[in-house]
């Protein structure tokens, strides 16, 4: 479909949508006169083509919203597993049957090339597949062992839904990074209220959309749209949780608003993560795993490699390697493309400052430069020996652009990793797999990977998340059900206490007992 043929019979949906910068040209806000909500206008950042008109949900809009969601919330929370299992995977089917639909929304409001697309949806159904099929066993009650004191005892442990989760989504990823919100938290048995960000409002729509079809007046999953107004909206509108990924700056403002009710989150910032590259490492894998970390998605993807640090010894060899593949890279709009456009034109100023930076520092441009920069697209880019104190480094990484620098050993590049901060994975290049483990458990990240880069985000099963401020809580895997979830744990007393301590009438030979019987197992 074309693109405001793809959009329009959504874009007057009651549905609500999604947080944007209204300053800035991909989402334009207007009024629409006394009495009726401002509307926000999406555009193709390609052709700056309009591809849909979305209102923006207010307070109101979100209270009747959370209302909603809280109405099929016992429903959905106490239906079994297999109940929850049976009627998700047949989400995912229809998700994957019109999965070229949704991959044209896609391409039509982040401009990603057709392969890009695809691949996004195909992770995003992968990972509601794997929510689907585990969440039974990784949420199901378990007994617990006890001990020689508490052996009347028969104790056990399970997770229960929170009630109503909101999630707030991204605009690199739209469809990949919320489901790994969405699906483990319906999964889990919680109602969702998903605020897609506002240049890809018609991607959360369209997921919501097709639950619709599954259970017609059961808002498991609603979507409102909207800009940052409607996000404060949410966080302000008594959901059990909220589930963030974006900017890092933006990820303060939520946990900040959601402090005011102790409304707990889950905090995925953006920017990309690092890579060492040791003597040993095999370098042609080593060098396009950091150029399509880099690169990919024009450099957007919070998975993605912001720096690499090289051994001395293999430093030139690897960089001579980076920079030929490099340059064989094409942004565009066409299906041959290498990658698309900067989806938020915001963003490309970003990546002038800290390009601009870098070089001002003493860093060296050996592939483009200031003059890669051409709205919407970004040529790439390669620096070298950047300082450590760029912003190109201590800020979020965006856009496609490689930092390499030289590094002494294993050492002082886990130093500088770990100095610099921000990243949630780190990937390794070695052959020696016993040293890795041991400087991987000194990395303060949330992934490491060794031999590979960004295929991590591609397993349901791995929990990823990050560190101090970078995030809080975790995504995909058990833990990500779990994060949806309360702990309950169940203590049942079998038959009389053994020794009977638990009792003001316990005599002292019993209690004398109890005294041998722990000096001989812990004296």
């Amino acid at each position: 479909m074309g693109s405001v043929g793809t959009l329009s019979a959504l874009r007057h949906h009651h549905n609500l949508s999604a947080m944007a910068d209204t300053a800035q040209p991909e989402v334009a806000a207007r009024s629409g006169g006394p009495g009726r909500p401002s509307v926000l206008t999406s555009h193709d950042p390609r052709t700056g083509e309009v591809v849909g008109s979305y209102a923006v949900a207010g307070p109101s809009e979100l209270e009747r919203a959370v209302h909603a969601a809280r109405t099929v919330e016992d429903w959905w929370s106490t239906a079994s597993f297999g109940t929850r299992k049976r009627l998700l995977l047949e989400w995912k089917r229809i998700i994957a049957r019109r999965a070229a639909q949704l991959v044209e929304i896609l391409r039509e409001e982040t401009g990603k090339p057709e392969a890009d697309a695809a691949i996004e949806v195909m992770l995003a159904v992968e990972s509601l597949d794997w929510a689907a099929r585990n969440a039974g066993r990784a949420l199901s009650r378990k007994p617990l062992a006890s001990n020689w004191l508490t052996r009347n005892q028969r104790a056990s442990v399970g997770y229960l839904p929170l009630g109503v989760i909101g999630v707030l989504g991204p605009w690199q990823n739209p469809v990949f990074t919320p489901m790994g919100s969405i699906a483990y938290a319906m999964a889990a048995g919680n109602a969702v209220v998903f605020k897609p960000h506002a240049v890809t409002s018609g991607t959360g729509l369209w997921l919501a959309e097709t639950w619709r079809e599954i259970a017609p007046d059961r808002p498991v999953l609603a979507a409102v749209t909207g800009d940052d107004s409607t996000a404060a909206a949410l966080c302000r509108a008594g959901v059990d949780k909220i589930a963030y990924a974006g900017p890092e700056a933006e990820g303060r403002e939520v946990i900040s608003l959601c402090a005011q009710t102790m409304t707990p989150v889950v905090v995925e910032n953006s920017g990309k993560g690092a890579m060492i590259v040791h003597v040993d490492a095999k370098l042609d894998d080593a060098a396009d795993a950091a150029v399509f970390g880099a690169m990919a998605n024009a450099g957007q993807n919070a998975t993605g490699v912001q720096r690499a640090y090289v051994a001395a010894s293999v430093y030139d060899q690897f960089l001579e390697l980076v920079v030929a593949r490099a340059r064989a890279l094409k942004p565009g709009a066409d299906r041959r493309s290498s990658y698309g456009p900067m989806i938020l034109e915001s963003q490309t100023e970003v990546v002038r400052k800290q390009v601009r930076d870098a070089l001002a520092r003493g860093g060296r441009a050996v592939v483009g430069g200031l003059d890669s920069i051409r709205e919407p697209y970004v040529e790439p880019i390669v620096l070298a020996d950047v300082p450590e104190e760029s912003v190109a480094i201590t800020e979020e990484g965006i856009g496609p652009v490689l930092i390499v620098n030289k590094v002494r050993d294993l050492d002082d590049a886990v130093d500088r990793i770990n100095d610099a901060g921000r990243g949630i994975a780190v990937s390794v290049f070695t052959r020696d797999i016993a040293e890795v483990e041991v400087y991987a458990e000194r990395l303060r990240v949330g992934v490491v990977t060794v031999n590979t880069a960004t295929t991590y985000a591609g397993i349901p099963a791995l929990p990823f998340g990050g560190i101090g401020e970078y995030g809080q809580g975790h995504s995909h895997g058990v833990l990500g059900l779990r994060e949806f979830s309360r702990t309950l744990s169940i203590a049942r007393n079998r038959y009389g206490e053994p020794l009977g301590l638990s009792s003001f009438h316990r005599n002292g030979r019993r209690l004398r007992v109890a005294r041998t019987v722990f000096r001989f197992r812990h004296g």
